[in-house]
């Protein structure tokens, strides 16, 4: 492409900076760069999307090579989504997003993953700092990863992608497939359900990658996801990959089929600047800056304990892991009234000695509320407190709930029966 003009940087991935760019027209458009002597995943990139056409798939727009103090780099232009990704709009709704628009984004990244399976592609690194929110819809974006399938099923024998979207059979590395995007697809609507990765308690990556292949874990269900959400995940987590659903049988699930809903995705409200020069939108979020989550690995056959190593070798250590703050600083909220079947983690239980002595056995369930520390970034609420007395012993039970991103003096804690507590955390640390 002729005369055009870079401008403000917009984001930075693993392997490229991308940023907006105008014609003399005045045209908008993204350009995606990176220095030439490592531009493979670049040029991969744009022989892919060069022959791809859907509304699904981020547009094509060119390449170019020219050079920034005598350095040749490697141009690639593409639509520009005026949304940024879905990680952004996830920080512009506060850490979330609702279930309606999981239903929209969720329903438009399976059309597009269809496409590219009908095309014999595997997108490889499906999540939603790749998945861009244009004017007309969500669109699939960097092809870096992505791969194509052999006749007989199979890819490369090269692994790619972010390691905690990975499935089971991707981390043991034996094959990286169609049913892959799938399971990646689930850990992304999990992401866009609770703003983190799905598998945020995991700190060792050694650990971490064998849990994913070797163990019988899948990641938790967000709990307020509708019972449709819930089974759509059920569908897209099956540890072993022929039980997934595949993307066309996912397309007719009620979490998605359009004719299902009760209101049209076309109708959900879109954000996009009116003009280049709308500062106001810019200053609403910061330039992505992704760390270096996608890998590239090749495995050369050796023990699923040193493909392991190679893959965690190969992440940079704490790359994909919380960012937790210090346990002492977590503040403790207790109260009651939730429901016996809600889906929490339990923590802390412990037996009391020296209370009443009695031959009966009973349940008490604590009623008051009240705050154990003055102001944290994060909270983590006892949602139940169940002490059973029993004869010569009181033991406790206590069950957690964990929550980050709070205001500087208040947090607002909602129950499973619809109660609000409003719990100020610069006034009394008791309350009845």
């Amino acid at each position: 492409m002729d005369n055009w003009k870079k401008g403000p940087i917009i984001g930075r991935g693993s392997s490229a900076t991308v940023s907006l760019a105008t014609t003399v027209k005045g045209d908008r458009f993204a350009v995606k760069s990176t220095e030439l002597s490592s531009s493979t995943f670049l040029q991969k990139e744009q022989q892919f999307l060069s022959k791809l056409s859907s509304r699904y798939i981020i547009e094509y727009i060119g390449f170019d090579v020219d050079y920034v103090d005598h350095v040749p780099m490697y141009n690639l232009f593409m639509e520009y989504a005026t949304g940024g990704t879905i990680t952004d709009v996830i920080q512009r709704h506060g850490g979330f997003v609702d279930e309606c628009l999981i239903r929209s984004y969720t329903h438009q990244i399976l059309l597009g993953l269809d496409y590219l399976h009908s095309n014999n592609l595997v997108h490889c690194d499906i999540k939603c700092s790749n998945i861009l929110v244009c004017e007309d819809g969500v669109k699939i974006g960097d092809l870096g990863c992505a791969k194509l399938v052999e006749n007989c099923g199979d890819t490369s024998s090269e692994f790619s992608g972010t390691p905690v979207f990975m499935a089971p059979e991707v981390a043991r590395g034996e094959k990286q497939g169609f049913a892959a995007d799938v399971w990646a697809l689930g850990c992304t609507v999990i992401e866009m359900a609770t703003g983190c990765n799905p598998w945020p308690e995991m700190k060792n990556p050694v650990s971490a990658l064998y849990r994913i292949g070797y163990s019988g874990d899948v990641p938790l269900f967000p709990m307020w996801l509708s019972d449709e959400g819930k089974d759509f995940l059920k569908k897209c987590l099956q540890r072993k990959e022929e039980e997934r659903w595949t993307v066309k049988e996912l397309l007719q699930h009620p979490f998605v089929n359009i004719n299902s809903s009760s209101k049209r995705f076309e109708d959900l409200p879109k954000s996009s600047p009116s003009s280049i020069l709308d500062q106001g939108f810019w200053d609403s979020f910061e330039v992505t800056d992704s760390p270096v989550l996608t890998q590239l690995v090749s495995f050369s056959g050796e023990s699923p304990v040193n493909r392991i190593k190679q893959l965690v070798e190969a992440t940079p250590v704490n790359s994909y892991l919380p960012k937790w703050v210090d346990e002492e600083d977590w503040i403790t909220v207790r109260c009651d009234h939730v429901e016996e079947n809600s889906n929490v983690t339990y923590e802390n239980s412990y037996t009391d000695s020296g209370m009443e002595d009695d031959n009966s056995e009973s349940t008490r369930t604590d009623s008051e509320l009240y705050v154990e520390a003055e102001f944290s970034d994060s909270v983590r609420i006892i949602v139940e407190s169940i002490v059973i007395e029993t004869s010569g012993a009181n033991v406790v039970n206590s069950k957690f709930l964990d929550f980050k991103n709070i205001n500087n003096d208040s947090c607002l804690l909602v129950d499973s029966n619809l109660n609000l507590a409003m719990c100020s955390l610069s006034g009394p640390t008791g309350f009845s």
